[in-house]
C-alpha cells in the first residue's frame, strides 16, 4: 500500500478518563505519525461528567461529544460513522493498551494476511493479571464464539483492533455497550472475513475503576454473540 495515498482512522472511545485521555492521545499520534501513512485521530466522549471532553479538545484530533451517556458500542459507532480512512483502529482510553504497538496490528492488514486483527492480552509472553471472574467470562465467550463460528481466538473482549474499512462497510452494529466486541467479531466471521490474533502488553488500569458489570454485561455479551451470529451482518 501507498503510504501517500491511504488514511489510517483511529477512533478513541471515551468516558471519563480526564486522567489517561491526554496521554493516550499524544502517544498514540506520536505512534500514528511514525507508521508513514496519514492519520486522524477520533475521539468520541460519550457524555463525560470530568474534563475528558475538555482535554481532547487541547489536542489536534478530531473531537464528537454525545449529548447524553449512552456506552462504549453505540460510541464506537458514532466513531466509524465519522471514520474516512481506509483502515480502521480501535483502542481503549483508560491506557490499558500501548499505541506504540500500533505498528504490530498494522501488519497482518498491510501484509493482506487479515481483515481484521486483534490484539490479544492472553498471547504474550507475561499474560495480563486478570481478575479471575472476568477470565472465565472470556474463555467462555471465546468458547461460544468457536462453537458458532470456527474462530478460535484468545481474547474476543479486546478493545484494541485494526480492520479494514470494507470490514465495516457493510455490517449493521445494534450494540451500545461492551458487547460491541462480540458482535463485531461474529458478524465479521460470518461474513467470511480473515480474523487474526497478536499478541499485545496490557496494563491494568491505575487510576479510576472499571465500569463492567461482570453479570449485566457478560449476559450482553452473551446474548450479543448469539444474535449476532443468527442475524450475520
Amino acid at each position: 500500500m501507498n503510504n501517500d495515498e491511504m488514511l489510517i482512522s483511529v477512533v478513541i472511545p471515551v468516558f471519563n478518563e480526564e486522567l489517561t485521555i491526554g496521554n493516550v492521545i499524544e502517544r498514540l499520534t506520536a505512534a500514528a505519525q511514525k507508521t508513514g501513512f496519514k492519520h486522524e485521530i477520533i475521539v468520541v466522549d460519550d457524555c463525560s461528567a470530568d474534563k475528558s471532553l475538555e482535554i481532547s479538545k487541547n489536542h489536534s484530533v478530531k473531537v464528537f461529544s454525545l449529548k447524553k451517556h449512552i456506552g462504549k458500542g453505540y460510541t464506537l459507532r458514532v466513531g466509524f460513522a465519522k471514520a474516512k480512512g481506509e483502515i480502521i483502529t480501535t483502542i481503549d482510553s483508560d491506557g490499558s493498551h500501548r499505541p506504540e504497538e500500533l505498528p504490530r496490528l498494522l501488519t497482518p492488514i498491510l501484509q493482506n494476511k487479515a481483515d481484521l486483527v486483534i490484539g490479544s492480552r492472553y498471547l504474550s509472553q507475561n499474560p495480563m493479571a486478570a481478575k479471575k471472574l472476568n477470565a472465565a467470562g472470556v474463555r467462555l465467550f471465546n468458547f461460544l464464539i468457536k462453537v458458532l463460528t470456527r474462530a478460535d481466538v484468545s481474547d474476543s473482549q479486546s478493545g484494541y483492533r485494526v480492520m479494514k474499512a470494507s470490514v465495516l462497510r457493510n455490517m449493521r452494529l445494534n450494540s451500545n455497550g461492551y458487547e460491541i466486541e462480540s458482535e463485531m467479531l461474529v458478524k465479521t466471521t460470518r461474513q467470511g472475513f480473515r480474523v487474526r490474533e497478536v499478541p499485545i502488553s496490557f496494563e491494568q488500569r491505575t487510576y479510576g475503576a472499571s465500569r463492567l458489570d461482570p453479570a449485566a454485561d457478560g449476559f450482553k455479551i452473551l446474548f450479543s454473540i448469539v444474535l449476532a451470529y443468527v442475524k450475520g451482518g
